[in-house]
């Protein structure tokens, strides 16, 4: 029986944020996805490791099969927030299991603005993402729209709006891992990075895969 691709698109925001301790954190929150409503975190520590905290087994599966982790942790993973999207001056609070995370969204970023324009329908095409990603390699140096992911997989990025976070405030089992700082450096879970400086994304994401 020959194979074939089925594309599984999601629809959400993803936040990134370093610490002045060296952990980055990065959330994705999914409001439309093939699982529905969900989120997930992945951490980095200082030293490299990698820590997927995920939901439920099916987010835990098919997350650690596209990106890469040293640890998967199936814990509750809660997000208050998002209603508000990525309007500057919204706080979030992320609860995942060890972690404790409250970021607030700043100003719009001049490349946000031009994200807005781009109609929904163009925007999310593969064609697209591989011209932007081009344009994403010069602009923000780490960050890519477009590329492969683990078992096979293709991935691409369909940014729609993009803030920086103005503050941040994370512990790790009640341990304060430090002030807000930049992805230096950028947190390596997959193809590319979130941008260097702590930002919120709006965004589908869409995961091409053998079916």
């Amino acid at each position: 029986m020959s194979s074939r691709r089925a594309r599984l698109r999601f629809t959400g925001h993803i936040a990134g944020a370093g610490t002045t301790g060296g952990t980055r954190l990065v959330l994705g929150c999914w409001n439309k996805s093939p699982h529905g409503p969900f989120a997930d975190v992945m951490v980095q520590r200082q030293d490299g490791h990698r820590i997927l905290l995920a939901p439920d087994p099916w987010v835990a599966d098919f997350v650690s099969a596209t990106y890469t982790f040293d640890e998967v942790q199936q814990v509750p993973v809660r997000v208050q927030g998002p209603d508000a999207g990525a309007a500057a001056g919204s706080r979030w609070h992320v609860t995942a299991g060890p972690l404790d995370w409250s970021f607030e969204v700043g100003r719009r970023e001049p490349l946000g603005h031009l994200l807005r324009a781009v109609p929904g329908p163009v925007g999310t095409s593969l064609t697209i993402a591989r011209v932007t990603d081009r344009v994403a390699r010069v602009v923000m140096p780490g960050v890519r729209t477009v590329g492969t992911a683990g078992n096979d997989r293709t991935e691409w990025y369909a940014a729609r709006d993009l803030h920086r976070l103005s503050a941040s405030r994370a512990a790790w089992d009640g341990e304060n891992l430090g002030a807000l700082a930049d992805l230096d450096p950028p947190a390596d879970f997959g193809f590319s990075s979130t941008p260097r400086f702590p930002s919120l994304t709006a965004l589908t994401s869409t995961v091409s895969i053998l079916h």
